[in-house]
């Protein structure tokens, strides 16, 4: 049997093993995925559960129960692309004849001393949870500090607004702007929410080092009770291991069927990717369909022929209550509608809808 296996269960890996299944499969092929968990974590949603606002069991859905895919728990240790095997840690490797990496990203701590260890993420599911644990552990009137001024940092601080009245929230950014890759019309609305709702917001702070809740930038000492991080992301380090062609960013470099150029049957979806645009669930699901019809196209000896890839746009949750937009180049929405929209995108995650 000829063995597909993708690894990683996440946004990507979710639409390629759905989509799969919404195809016929040959019957000497058989389809795995690859994960720690026996869940997908809708990581996009990721701000609420670490607020409170959100339970663990609203942001799990479940993989397929179908009998055309294996599914198969474990901690991947390594990935060896010239021996065609999957490493775990305490199982035996697995064998495969094409391959999807979709592993996500981890936090970039950019070499800060003290980072790791007294910032807290949420990259996973598990580091959500210990976020959201030390939140909760917060005393009224204490400081929450949010690292990074980005779609997610704005979007933690305004759900644990709505979680916390009781505490005092700011975020750190290193530019002169949160959103700063937003346009005008969306950073003054988002800065004119945070001001009404007690958010302080800090900018040009380069932060040294953490130590314990002191925030060191340069030689100031900025207190704080907890902090957050959400000051940029990178691969994850099983890719950084591959000794493959990356980006700058560490992203791997693929061909337009997104495949590793000196590896074609190993594809690369998701943050893992390098692509013309910024790693997103809706970036991920697009690649991920481009690679069902990869592979239909070999299973049928014929040449894939793909469409460019485009993005419908960005949109971001100021509470439950209210949002904001940007949809192609420049039309920028706010208020309840693009919120309602983002509802709208959560309930096709669950569901399965692209």
């Amino acid at each position: 049997m000829n063995k597909f296996v993708i690894l990683g269960g996440g946004y990507g890996g979710m639409t390629i093993a759905t989509e799969l299944l919404e195809k016929e499969i040959p019957d000497d092929w058989t389809v795995t995925l690859v994960d720690r968990s026996p869940f997908q974590g809708l990581k996009t949603e990721y701000y609420a559960l670490a607020a409170g606002t959100a339970s663990d069991t609203e942001l799990r859905v479940h993989y397929p129960n179908d009998p055309r895919l294996n599914l198969k728990y474990g901690e991947v240790t390594g990935i060896d692309i010239e021996a065609r095997q999957v490493l775990f840690a305490d199982k035996d490797p697995l064998d495969y004849d094409y391959l999807v990496i979709g592993l996500g990203c981890v936090d970039n701590f950019h070499g800060i001393p003290g980072a790791v260890e007294f910032a807290n993420g949420i990259q996973t599911f598990s580091q959500t949870r210990i976020t959201y644990q030390r939140v909760n552990d917060v005393v009224p009137y204490g400081q929450v500090t949010i690292v990074g001024g980005g779609l997610s940092g704005v979007e933690v601080a305004a759900e644990l607004r709505e979680s916390r009245p009781d505490i005092n929230i700011r975020i750190l950014d290193r530019g002169a702007s949160i959103l700063s890759s937003f346009p005008t019309k969306a950073k003054e609305f988002v800065r004119d929410w945070m001001l009404a709702h007690d958010i302080e917001m800090r900018s040009h702070v380069t932060l040294r080092r953490l130590d314990g809740g002191d925030l060191y930038n340069e030689e100031e000492i900025i207190r704080t009770d907890t902090t957050i991080w959400t000051a940029g992301i990178k691969p994850s380090p099983l890719v950084e291991e591959l000794q493959v062609e990356k980006d700058a960013s560490g992203r791997v470099v693929l061909n337009e069927f997104h495949q590793i150029p000196t590896h074609p049957n190993v594809f690369v979806v998701g943050d893992c990717a390098s692509l013309p645009f910024s790693p997103s669930a809706q970036a991920a699901e697009s690649q991920g369909k481009q690679i069902v019809e990869v592979m239909q196209a070999l299973w049928k000896n014929d040449t894939p022929r793909l469409g460019q890839i485009k993005l419908k746009g960005v949109l971001g949750s100021l509470g439950k209550k209210t949002g904001f937009g940007l949809m192609g180049k420049n039309r920028v929405m706010t208020g309840m509608v693009p919120r309602v929209l983002k509802n709208g995108v959560l309930w096709m995650s669950k569901n399965h809808f692209g």
